[in-house]
């Protein structure tokens, strides 16, 4: 059987991986909506990414809101590459800074430690899109 090509490996990747970014002969497999959630700690509080541990997004905010909250974080993180050594860019930081307090990803005092009511309030609050009022 003859040595595949360069552009057969290339393709076997792709197929048997789905979206990828194949650099230099290494593969790092892109998340996309499909893949599994990362890894949740024990009590819950945080996700594990490559090995790093992220706080997690507080579980009790509607998924319809937290949807929402998602989608206005990636604006606002598009904004910061847009707005990158202008004087925009703290203010699409604050923005970003704003959704992953309102999602519980950052923010003091952590959302396993606040009460229902705190929660809830903080993922009511408004969390403007960039451009908007």
């Amino acid at each position: 059987m003859p040595e595949p090509s360069p552009c057969d490996v290339l393709w076997h990747r792709l197929w048997h991986t789905g979206p990828a970014d194949i650099t230099a002969g290494r593969h790092r497999q892109t998340y996309t909506r499909e893949m599994a959630e990362p890894p949740i700690t024990d009590d819950g509080h945080h996700v594990v990414i490559n090995g790093r541990k992220w706080r997690a997004t507080d579980p009790s905010i509607p998924a319809e809101r937290r949807a929402e909250l998602t989608r206005i974080l990636m604006a606002w993180r598009r904004e910061v590459r847009r707005a990158m050594g202008t004087e925009n860019e703290p203010a699409a930081r604050a923005g970003v800074h704003a959704a992953k307090v309102a999602l519980g990803e950052r923010g003091t005092p952590p959302w396993w430690d606040q009460t229902d009511a705190q929660r809830r309030a903080r993922w009511q609050a408004d969390v403007p899109m960039p451009g908007g009022p």
